[in-house]
């Protein structure tokens, strides 16, 4: 059964490249009459009144863009709270730690198949984590200034939203030593990870408890959200894999960035083509409102 707009609804497109846009309004346009506002070169608003939802959705669906279809009300959050390995940041630093220990074949493949929720993620964390056993400590910031890059448009969205008056938490399965770094960076107001156990000089091979994953960051959504005196409607949520699913599922939105298929299936919006500025654009945010 189709879904039908019954409230004031926005459709908001975001273009990898100009064809690809100029073909999702061409075909936009087709399907309905409606109010639209532009929000940059490559990104518009198109306000639906009424029509088929699902009928808009498969119309862009084989266009290299990325779209949000939300209610008008409340888009723009309060509360951003984003996944760190893969999301903010262009690598998983687990997987990359295990480089330099020289086990990342192995590292790798667990950690693909936790992000695609194959794997409990408590369990898979501590047996990536033993394989670390004896890693020297200074491996982490050489891993950190040799690996670690801001994804595209990553401080843009954090810093423009933090400048409007939004809460910006940086909230990782990863660990303290890298959020603690990435959240300075980009412009998080507060960082959350898992700690790595250290003596010696050596990483023993353990993280300290309790272990940060799935629950965790839902809890980290509704605790900052109720400090703020708000609502998770009021957060947007951004992440990739298995353990961001439920902090995106309570999000007001919440959105799949390069994501693993369970959690695309489920988030609000994905960014497949574009890069992180496109959170900025489904909130209704224009172009000349960017703090790069």
């Amino acid at each position: 059964m189709s879904e039908l707009s019954t409230i004031p609804t926005v459709l908001t497109i975001v273009g990898a490249n100009p064809d690809a846009y100029a073909e999702a309004v061409s075909r936009v346009e087709r399907l309905l009459s409606s109010r639209q506002d532009e929000l940059g070169r490559l990104a518009i608003d198109v306000f639906v009144e009424s029509g088929d939802l699902e009928a808009l959705k498969a119309e862009l669906a084989d266009l290299a863009i990325d779209f949000a279809l939300q209610p008008v009300e409340n888009r723009r959050k309060r509360l951003l709270i984003a996944d760190m390995d893969s999301t903010i940041i262009n690598v998983e630093c687990l997987d990359e730690l295990a480089d330099f220990a020289g086990v990342k074949a192995q590292v790798s493949e667990i950690t693909e198949r936790a992000m695609r929720g194959e794997l409990a993620f408590e369990g898979a964390l501590r047996e990536r984590v033993g394989m670390l056993k004896g890693l020297s400590v200074d491996a982490l910031q050489s891993c950190y200034d040799q690996r670690v890059r801001l994804n595209p448009g990553a401080r843009t969205l954090v810093t423009t939203m933090a400048q409007h008056g939004a809460r910006c938490a940086l909230v990782s399965g990863g660990f303290t030593f890298f959020t603690s770094r990435v959240a300075e960076a980009a412009g998080f107001h507060l960082n959350r990870a898992n700690t790595l156990i250290e003596r010696d000089g050596t990483l023993t091979g353990e993280v300290g408890d309790p272990i940060l994953g799935k629950e965790a960051k839902l809890a980290a959504l509704r605790e900052e959200t109720a400090a703020l005196g708000l609502t998770p409607a009021d957060a947007l949520a951004v992440g990739d894999g298995a353990n961001d699913l439920a902090m995106i599922e309570a999000a007001g939105l919440g959105v799949a960035y390069r994501a693993k298929p369970i959690v695309a299936a489920q988030a609000d919006a994905k960014v497949d083509h574009t890069d992180l500025t496109t959170l900025l654009y489904f909130q209704g945010y224009k172009a000349e409102e960017f703090v790069s």
